[in-house]
């Protein structure tokens, strides 16, 4: 049999691999076409080809004799050619190029068949089954036979063609004839050799591949039937099988089975005829009961498949085997094949079921049912969609036998093989099961008997019903009540199991079953069944139940739990069902058992949807109530709170049923769980399984914390995350006692994430403790990112029923041998946020890390001092720093540091980490200390701050010796603080300080000294350095509240009530706000707005979100429109401010209307834009304000400014009395207004626009320029209401008084983030009002009567003032999107905590400069960025101290400090930004102490001074510098240094330059006056000659000592004159005349001429005239001066308010007061140049004076002698003064004065003395004036004559004769007196002499012919007076001039 098997499956192979040998349907019709063979010649070798081309010759020859030939000589050439083509078949492998192929297959097939019925005719059949069986095969010699049915084999596998040939020969009918006689005359063997069994069965593959491939074809059965050998085979069959030969039972088969696939119509009608079927079922029914059941099958499927396959040609084989009882003997054989084994008869069978279940779908008409559908269904089902084009059942008789054999037999293959066979019939169509399940009902019969099925039977049957719902969603009602009522009964508990299991399955498909379940009672049932078996578990606790019983009762009650939860499921009805049956206590006892917990849970999840406080208090009791040794029950509960908790609704709950606390209980039992080794309990269970408990409950607080603002805000301030830290420590990993780490040096320091690599990663070793202690880091890192409960580090590892864990089995060493059962995290950020920035630079191209739980870094803090280990010091210190590295990497960014503030991060750092602050060689001291300055910076508590301060002192720490290893860090850290020191940066952050020392009980700034000073400073300077380039103003972040639209698209401040606009018959109670009164809106008389902001990111372009700065929208009440009536807005598109008044409803942006008609029309626009250009800059804060000013007829200008600088102004509409297109309102309405900043809700969309709000106010009123100025002044850190404004650096010398700039009544609102607090909604209706407290709630979503949801409330800063109602202030809006953060930054607080004193408590510590520099760096740095330090800083006299302490301190002093010392003024960025001195006190008592700086090393003294120079020379700042410089007296200081006898004269220099640009900066009378007393204390006694001395040769000499009798005092009164003369000459100086008054009279004429004294020396003259003359240039003050001034003026002024003070000094004896005297200053003067007449410069200046020519400075070349200065005069002298103001007569009287003593001296050298040139060059000077001016009245005037007149008579003394009268050394005029004697006059020596007389007599002669002679005062009356000679004189001149014809006749006539 089995051979027979092997052997059909060959045949049944060889057609498949015949057809593969076969080419492409279209090349077998492209070969029949052209009539050649199936291969070509290309394919094979040229030896093949050769060869099949040799045959093909040889056969053509073959055909040509064959007709001449013989029958027999024909058959003995076919035979003798057969082996060649045999050969060549054999060497081409199976290739045939054969030209006549098909002749030849047609010869040899007909050669065949002639010897086939030669050996068959006229012999019995076994003769004749013999004979053919010596033909066939291969024996002996003679091999004819074997031979051409070899041939005729490999030629019906080459083509379609050759094939038909072949069946055209008639060898279908012998084979079948040959097959018959096979079959049914099975021979005995004569022969046992394995050859001839070989040969035959090649010969019968042969042979039946032949029938195969012929009866495929229809053309081959059609040769069949007209044999009619078709019949007698399958008859045979059906009645011989039990007798025929059993090695052809199986190549029979295959050949009817072939034949039966190849009917034709002729074939079907010819079976018919002959009534094959009935005969074979008549046959088969004799058979069926006495052979074996598989060989029956085997029969009755060869004559079944005719009965099938003939169908779909005709149904007429269908009806004969319907009619002869075939479906009956179906049945019987089939149920003769129960008891078979598994495999035996399997292919018969199988394929008769198959057929069978073909049969079902085979019939004439299709089954009409009615649509029975019960509802409810499935959503998706559809009957009408059920109706495919698949085959449709229309044989019930055939679906009969089915069925009959599933109810009759309670075989598991064969009823398997059913449902099998029905499943197969649903698939075909859908339909199938209507149409069944309609009619014969078989799945609703198959219910009722299932149970008696054996189980695997149950299995598919339940699995068929399952598949109704799952695969034709449709519901069978009625079999699911059938099942239900199964399950009730529960006869066989494991059917009733697998009925639960396939209605499980069901409810898991849709939600809908839940509620037919529930109707039809199965929630019910399956509840009331689980109370009984929960009170047996409860009674039967601690008890064990047989095992069977025990295994099948868990397992049903296990799918009854399951059952339960998936009608739960997402069904509140049946989840309120099982509530209202009480089934909630009975339901937690099965929580105990493993098997029962995972769906007990799933249902308690479902109960939680009604009631989060129960599901809570039942998970979070069993939690606490669990023992140690219950580890899984603690991991299944905690994963499900995990899945609660993934409900925002759930958090809230879980508070309040002490969810924390419960969570952080297991923490706390699980004390010495970590230990190594592990001890108690904790050691039969591995660590692994510990940590997964850590981790899903760190995983359940983090999702319970997981957006929550209030159970974040419960958490932090209940302390809980200190709780999780101490429970965290107490594990076991942590290192627990109080003993002092050694200080290690660490070679290598790896990340924290290497660690996490390198401990999970890698081969290094790492201890236990170790790794444990990284992991509970790295949870409590994704704890602060806010992924913690996102991430899965282990595998679900769910042991079998009875099956320890294997933590329980392998204990403690698990971890030995399994280092890691747990997955590695799948980490949800990107790498670089594990790795540090190495580089700076590469923070702003980072990622900022988003803090979500900054408690849990916290958390990290308290443990770092714990990671501690003996024996693994250098590991354990490696691991703390890179731990603290990672601390610090997550405060990177501003935002970070802004977080963690917050948290209480610096008062955990202080606490936990003491030691390490305290020993500066401990490897966490640097970036501990890096941390606390970074956050420090942004913001501090005092007392953290006092603490930090603190932390040098006495500890409670026991002492350490000093070791040499901590002397040598000691040595080097102090070289690098002071390299650090030298770089002096902001970021000052020193790697080392002082190693501590032996503790005493003292104060630890006097232990520690200046280390310790050094040490706070640099601290200090770090936490206080302004860390961007704005002004001072904006240096120090303000407190503000941050929009980021990234996050959810908006985020605003919600301002409720901003006005209330009442009807006349309105109720006051429906008004909100605080105060008494309503604020109307809009203001009667405009409004301002004013914010500071800083824009962090702005959006994309694309996508452009708005700054919105304030919207305004009122809302009428009983409407239903909110309109916007005032917005302003920064459009980031176009860099624009857009201010709008428009009316525009207030609805989200995508239903906006586009801008349609204005349904108002207005003359003036009612949106206006302004263009920002480039004065937004992002990171930066602004100050913007609006104003808009009411004007009449409903129109404003609006103006905008940013900085103070204005963006434009324009005309626009004002707002509307009314909102909307409402013209009037109903006297018992109101309107309610109120207001957003940012982005409300209704606007969402997502930007990446961040942006920060600082001080806002608005005001209703428009404020001015000046104002808008302060305000910007004060900055973002101002918090007030602008009722006492004072300015920072503002005191007593600042005219600047507090000042009111806002009436207060006009402030609407003021809202600082400094001034906010967190309230709930409930508050907010106690403490103001109801009405806010709704208006509230309802814009953030909430209920009006929460009272737990923390609100942040900016209240309104105004609310306390006078006036109107305000509103409460602002409310945040948005989870996600907004951000408030309160600026303490460590320059703030400090002032809480001693201020300056301790600044300058550093400074006095100091004693070393890098120390000094480092106090005053952090002084200045505190000063300049805290107003307040400032104002303490002054209140304490905290300058004085400082300048005390510096002065103490001189040595150490340098020009850094010097450079702060600048910055602390303001002075310090010249160039940069405004060099304006701001700190008043600091300038007077540190910059101006010159004395301070005069002793300081490095020359500081000259850079000061250079300072000074510049800030008073600024053209930008100096006369406001130069202001305040005289407010504080710096002049008097700076003159007091002159008496310095060591002073250097590039001091001197400097410090007239101070002086000169001092007075011209803001001149004034009194600076001017301590200058001149100063000069007057430089003049030396008279009876000493200066001339004597050089102050040339003072810069030679530097050391000279500064004495009234050196040159250096002379050096320096001239340097003082050169200032003063700067100064009043200057032009910057531009003094009016009244100030050149004042100062003049201020001083006194007698002031002036002390400095044109005789004795004095002739450069100090030279600049006292100069500076005399300056004056005298105006012509009032000339006259003032000629006329006389009272003396001693300069000495009253000086001594002004010293009389008081000199008289509580001393007592003097009384000073008789002689009275004032006048001095005639030029008559003084006069005398007074007589003694300088050698000084060609005195000479020019008064000729400049002469000529009103006061500025006219000739050049160097011009200097030459006198003559050239005057001609150079002559040239450059300004011509208009002259003609405007006339030449001056006292000028001129001054130089003839100078000429009539130089020409009455004796002349020593008459060829080069100055004594002949001077007065020579003076006349002829005066002779070319008087050309040039003839007609100026000086000519005429009595002085200028007599003086001229003086010059050339004789002076001196009588000496008698006329020698004497001209004598030089005669007397001049006397004074008083009358003329000289006449006779006395002697001749005239000097040369000049006669250019004098030559000027008198043109005077003369031009005045007798041009001035009438009767005039008074005539010149030649004036000349008269002077001398009687005059007249012969005259006459002289005139008869010489007439002799010289210079004058005519008629002029000496009038003469």
């Amino acid at each position: 049999m089995d051979k027979a098997t092997e052997h059909m499956g060959q045949l049944e192979d060889s057609p498949g691999k015949a057809e593969q040998q076969e080419q492409s349907p279209g090349d077998v019709d492209k070969a029949e076409a052209l009539g050649q063979p199936v291969h070509s010649k290309d394919e094979l070798p040229q030896s093949h080809t050769l060869q099949w081309e040799t045959l093909g010759r040889q056969f053509v020859e073959y055909e040509q004799v064959a007709p001449f030939l013989i029958p027999e000589e024909q058959q003995r050439r076919l035979l003798d050619f057969l082996p060649l083509f045999l050969k060549a078949w054999e060497q081409s492998a199976g290739a045939i190029v054969f030209p006549n192929i098909q002749l030849l297959a047609s010869e040899v097939s007909k050669l065949l068949t002639k010897e086939i019925k030669k050996n068959l005719n006229g012999k019995p059949a076994e003769e004749a089954r013999l004979a053919l069986e010596q033909l066939l095969q291969q024996k002996g010699e003679v091999e004819d036979g074997f031979l051409l049915l070899k041939s005729v084999y490999l030629l019906s596998q080459t083509d379609v063609r050759t094939l038909r040939n072949i069946i055209g020969s008639g060898l279908p009918a012998a084979l079948m004839q040959c097959l018959y006689l096979f079959f049914t005359f099975p021979l005995k063997k004569t022969s046992d050799d394995g050859e001839t069994s070989e040969n035959e069965t090649q010969t019968q593959e042969m042979l039946v591949k032949i029938m195969l491939n012929m009866y495929r074809e229809e053309q081959g059965v059609e040769e069949l039937l007209a044999a009619d050998k078709l019949q007698s085979l399958i008859i045979a069959t059906a009645s011989l099988w039990d007798q025929c030969n059993h090695l052809w039972k199986v190549p029979t088969g295959c050949v009817l089975r072939t034949i039966s696939k190849a009917q034709t119509r002729n074939s079907i009608l010819y079976l018919q005829a002959v009534d094959c079927i009935k005969i074979a079922i008549q046959n088969l029914f004799k058979l069926a009961d006495t052979l074996p059941a598989c060989d029956v099958c085997e029969a009755v499927s060869i004559m079944l498949c005719f009965v099938k396959d003939s169908y779909p040609i005709s149904s007429v084989l269908l009806t004969e085997f319907e009619n002869n009882d075939g479906y009956q003997l179906l049945l019987k054989v089939l149920l003769r094949c129960e008891g078979l084994q598994q495999n035996e008869g399997d292919p018969y069978l199988n394929e008769i079921l198959d057929m069978l279940t073909c049969l079902t779908t085979c019939g004439k008409t299709e089954l009409k049912v009615s649509g029975n559908i019960v509802h409810p269904q499935l959503p998706h089902f559809d009957f009408e969609r059920t109706r495919s084009s698949g085959m449709t059942v229309k044989n019930l008789q055939a679906f009969q036998v089915l069925q009959s054999i599933f109810q009759k037999s309670n075989d598991q293959h064969l009823c398997g093989r059913i449902l099998g066979a029905i499943g197969t019939i649903w698939a075909w169509n859908m339909v199938n099961f209507f149409l069944l399940e309609w009619t014969l009902q078989p799945i609703n019969k198959f219910t009722d008997i299932i149970h008696f099925k054996p189980h695997p039977v149950q299995v598919q049957f339940f699995r068929l019903v399952e598949s109704i719902v799952l695969d034709l969603s449709y519901i069978p009602h009625e079999i699911l009540k059938k099942v239900q009522y199964l399950i009730k009964e529960n006869v066989v508990p494991i059917c009733t199991l697998t009925a639960l299991q396939c209605l499980l399955s069901m409810t898991k498909k849709d939600p809908l079953f839940s509620d037919i379940f529930r109707d039809s009672g199965l929630l019910g049932l399956l509840l009331a069944l689980l109370r009984k078996q929960a009170k047996i578990l409860r009674k039967s606790a601690g008890t064990q139940l047989p095992a069977p019983e025990e295994g099948t009762e868990k397992e049903l009650n296990a799918v009854m739990l399951k059952m339960v939860a998936a009608l739960t499921l997402g069904s509140v009805r049946n989840t309120v069902v099982l509530k209202d049956y009480g089934m909630v206590p009975y339901i937690k006892i099965f929580l105990d058992d493993e098997c029962y917990r995972s769906a007990t849970l799933s249902i308690l999840e479902q109960l939680s949807v009604i009631n989060y406080e129960e599901y809570m208090s039942i998970v979070i009791g069993a939690l606490c109530s669990s023992t140690q040794g219950e580890l899984n029950l603690k991991l299944d509960l905690l994963k499900s709170l995990l899945r609660i908790l993934e409900s925002p609704k759930s958090h809230s709950a879980f508070r309040t049923c002490s969810g924390f606390n419960g969570l952080l209980s297991l923490l706390s039992d699980m004390e010495g769980a970590l230990q190594d080794p592990p001890s108690g309990l904790w050691a039969a269970v591995g660590q692994n399984r510990i940590m997964e408990l850590v981790f899903y409950t760190l995983q359940g607080i983090t999702a319970a914390l997981h957006l929550d603002p209030v159970n974040s805000d419960f958490f932090q301030r209940n302390s809980l995350f200190e709780k999780m830290a101490e429970d965290l420590g107490s594990l076991g990993c942590f290192w627990t006692q109080k003993e002092w780490q050694i200080p290690l040096s660490l070679e290598k320091k790896r990340t924290f994430a290497e660690f996490l690599d390198a401990a999970f990663c890698s081969s290094e070793p790492f201890p236990a403790w170790l790794k444990n202690c990284i992991w509970i880091l790295n949870f409590l890192d994704h704890m602060v990112k806010g992924t913690l409960h996102l991430e899965s580090y282990f595998k679900e590892i769910k042991p079998e029923m009875g099956e320890p864990s294997r933590d329980d089995q392998e204990g403690p060493e698990a971890q030995e041998e399994h280092p890691v059962t747990f997955k590695r995290l799948v980490n949800k950020l990107p790498a670089s946020a594990y790795r540090l920035w190495e580089n700076p630079e590469e923070k702003w191209e980072m990622r900022d890390t988003v803090i979500v739980h900054p408690g849990a870094v916290c958390v990290m803090v308290r443990l770092l001092p714990k990671l501690y280990k003996e024996g693994h010091s250098q590991l354990s210190q490696e691991i703390q720093c890179a731990v603290a590295g990672h601390i610090q990497s997550l405060v990177k960014s501003e935002k970070s540091r802004q977080v963690m503030c917050g948290s209480g991060l610096l008062s955990t750092i202080i606490a936990s980490c003491q030691d390490a602050f305290r020993n500066e060689s401990h490897p966490l001291h640097l970036p501990l200390t890096r941390v606390f300055e970074k956050l420090a910076s942004q913001s501090i508590e005092p007392d953290v701050l006092r603490q930090f301060l603190w932390l040098g002192g006495p500890s409670s720490i026991p002492s350490r010796p000093s070791t040499n290893r901590t002397e040598v860090l000691q040595s080097e850290e102090s070289n690098s603080c002071k390299a650090a020191l030298n770089e002096g940066s902001e970021g000052i952050a020193v790697d080392n300080k002082t190693a501590l020392q032996t503790v005493v009980p003292v104060s630890p700034w006097l232990s520690k000294g200046s280390a310790l000073a050094l040490q706070t400073a640099m601290s200090l300077i770090s936490m206080t350095s302004p860390r961007n380039f704005q002004l001072c103003s904006t240096s120090l972040a303000p407190s503000f509240v941050e929009f980021d639209m990234s996050m959810e698209g908006y985020g605003c401040l919600y301002i409720p009530t901003l006005a209330t606009v009442m009807g006349p018959g309105a109720e006051q109670s429906i008004s909100g706000g605080i105060g008494m009164g309503t604020r109307m809106f809009p203001p009667s008389s405009g409004l301002t707005f004013s914010c500071w902001f800083l824009v962090s990111k702005f959006g994309v372009v694309h996508n452009s979100h708005p700054v919105r700065f304030l919207t305004v929208v009122r809302h009428m009440a009983r409407t239903e429109q909110e309109f916007v009536c005032f917005s302003i807005s920064f459009s980031p598109q176009d860099h624009s401010l857009v201010i709008s008044t428009e009316e525009v409803e207030f609805q989200p942006l995508d239903i906006m209307e586009p801008e349609g008609e204005v349904l108002n029309p207005s003359l003036f626009p009612g949106q206006v834009q302004f263009g920002c250009g480039k004065l937004l800059v992002a990171g930066q804060w602004h100050h913007l304000t609006v104003t808009v000013a009411k004007e009449a007829k409903k129109s404003c200008i609006v103006s905008a400014y940013i900085n103070n600088q204005t963006l434009g102004s324009a005309k626009m509409r004002y707002l509307q009395p009314l909102p909307g297109s409402y013209i009037s309102m109903e006297p018992s309405s109101f309107i309610d207004v109120y207001g957003y900043i940012a982005t409300p809700r209704v606007w969402k969309q997502k930007s990446s626009l961040t942006w920060r709000l600082g001080p806002t106010y608005l005001f209703e009123e428009v404020i001015s320029v000046e104002t808008m100025e302060v305000i910007n002044k004060l900055g973002p850190r101002y918090c007030s209401n602008f009722q006492a404004v004072q300015l920072q650096g503002e005191d007593q010398y600042s005219e600047h008084n507090p000042t009111l700039l806002v009436a207060e009544e006009k402030i609407c609102f003021g809202i600082n983030a400094m001034c906010s607090s967190f309230t709930t909604i409930q508050d907010i209706k106690s403490f103001y009002n109801e009405v806010d407290g709704r208006l509230v709630a309802k814009e953030i979503g909430i209920n009006s009567r929460d009272s737990s949801t923390p609100i942040f409330l900016a209240k309104n800063i105004a609310g306390h003032l006078s006036g109107s109602s305000r509103t409460i202030g602002s409310v945040a809006v948005g989870q996600y999107g907004v951000r408030v953060f309160k600026s303490s930054p460590a320059a703030t607080s400090l002032n809480f905590i001693g201020g300056p004193s301790i600044l300058l408590g550093l400074i006095a510590m100091a004693r070393d400069d890098h120390t000094m520099y480092a106090a005053v760096k952090v002084l200045n740095s505190i000063l300049n960025s805290s107003p307040m330090s400032e104002k303490l800083m002054r209140h304490m006299g905290g300058y004085q101290l400082l300048a005390y302490l510096l002065k103490r301190k001189t040595q150490l002093l340098n020009n850094r400090i010097l450079q702060l010392m600048f910055s602390l003024v303001g002075t310090a960025e010249l160039g940069f930004e405004s060099s304006v001195i701001k700190n008043y006190s600091a300038f007077q008592y540190i910059l101006c102490n010159f004395e301070l700086w005069m002793k300081a090393p490095e020359n500081l003294d000259l850079v000061l001074f250079s300072h000074l120079a510049e800030i008073l020379q600024s053209s930008r700042d100096g006369c406001h510098n130069a202001e305040v410089a005289y407010q504080v007296q710096m002049v008097p200081k700076l003159i007091f240094l002159f008496n310095d006898p060591e002073i250097s004269n590039s001091r001197i220099t400097v410090a007239c330059t101070i002086l000169s640009h001092q007075l011209q900066g803001h001149f004034n009378t009194r600076d001017v006056l301590r200058v001149a007393l100063f000069l007057v204390y430089t003049l030396k006694p008279s009876s000493a000659d200066e001339n004597q001395l050089c102050p040339e040769s003072v810069a030679e000499m530097p050391n000279e000592a500064l004495s009234q009798t050196s040159g250096k005092t002379i050096w320096l009164r001239n340097q003082l004159l050169k200032m003063l003369l700067d100064v009043i000459c200057s032009d910057k100086t531009h003094l009016s005349s009244e100030a050149q008054q004042e100062t003049f009279l201020a001083l006194g004429s007698d002031w002036f001429l002390l400095f044109t004294q005789s004795y004095l020396h002739s450069s100090t003259v030279v600049l006292g005239m100069k500076l005399l003359l300056c004056f005298l240039h105006n012509r009032s003050l000339l006259n003032k001066f000629k006329e006389g001034i009272v003396a001693g003026r300069w000495l009253e002024n000086s001594s002004t308010g010293l009389n008081i003070l000199m008289d509580n000094l001393k007592t003097h004896p009384p000073v008789t007061d002689n009275g004032p005297f006048l001095i005639f200053g030029f008559s003084v003067l006069q005398k007074c140049l007589t003694d300088h007449v050698h000084i060609p410069e005195i000479y020019l200046l008064v000729a400049r004076l002469f000529l009103a020519t006061p500025h006219c400075e000739p050049p160097e070349t011009a200097k030459g002698d006198l003559d050239s200065m005057l001609q150079w005069l002559l040239q450059h002298h300004i011509t208009e003064n002259v003609l405007k103001t006339g030449l001056c007569a006292e000028a001129a009287a001054l130089l003839l004065e100078m000429v009539r003593v130089t020409v009455d001296k004796p002349i020593a050298d008459a060829e080069a003395s100055w004594e002949i040139n001077y007065p020579g060059n003076v006349i002829q000077f005066l002779c070319l004036i008087y050309h040039s001016y003839t007609q100026d009245p000086v000519w005429h005037c009595p002085e200028f004559l007599k003086t001229l007149a003086m010059v050339a008579f004789y002076s001196g003394a009588p000496k008698g004769g006329s020698e004497g009268l001209l004598s030089p050394e005669g007397p001049a005029v006397a004074e008083g007196k009358g003329c000289v004697d006449s006779s006395s006059l002697p001749l005239l020596p000097h040369p000049a002499k006669k250019q004098v007389w030559d000027f008198i007599g043109i005077l003369l002669m031009d005045s007798l012919l041009n001035i009438p002679a009767n005039k008074q005062g005539h010149p030649l009356e004036l000349l008269l007076e002077v001398s009687v000679v005059v007249l012969r004189l005259c006459c002289s001149a005139l008869l010489w001039g007439w002799k010289d014809k210079r004058y005519p006749a008629s002029s000496l006539a009038k003469g």
